[in-house]
């Protein structure tokens, strides 16, 4: 019995383990908007995200102690904050419309889901419909 217990409780580590090292998927959806998720799409053109490595973090720099410290509201912190959001997501935005307009462009078969969640083709005028939607996103996002 006392066997039976510390099998279980190992293979229930080593279940818990392996999930905790799972992997993340990146793609981009029919919206143009960009998707992460641990199971990767179907149908969709997806990349890996690698894991943080377990490199130590460089150490901070020596602070200029001669300059006088800046105090910042709590809504000028606030707003700064917004703003740099705001920056990574268009940074996102655009390296995904950039991705897709490469996609479009190719030469490749791409393939989409429909609503039945069947794969189809697209065919020259839904690419180049894609790739315009793309260009107008790169001009809205990539600035």
């Amino acid at each position: 019995m006392r066997v039976a217990a510390h099998l279980f409780i190992l293979l229930s580590c080593m279940v818990l383990a392996s999930g905790a090292s799972g992997q993340a998927y990146r793609w981009v959806d029919k919206d143009g908007k960009v998707r992460y998720s641990d199971v990767p799409p179907q149908g969709a053109k997806s990349t890996t995200i690698k894991p943080p490595s377990g490199a130590p973090a460089p150490a901070p720099a020596a602070k200029d102690t001669t300059k006088a410290p800046v105090v910042k509201s709590a809504r000028e912190s606030a707003e700064a904050a917004d703003r740099e959001k705001n920056e990574a997501a268009s940074k996102e935005n655009c390296a995904s419309s950039r991705e897709q307009l490469t996609l479009m462009e190719s030469g490749q078969r791409v393939t989409k889901i429909d609503a039945k969640g069947e794969r189809y083709y697209l065919d020259d005028a839904q690419r180049a419909q894609e790739a315009a939607k793309a260009r107008e996103n790169i001009a809205q996002w990539c600035k």
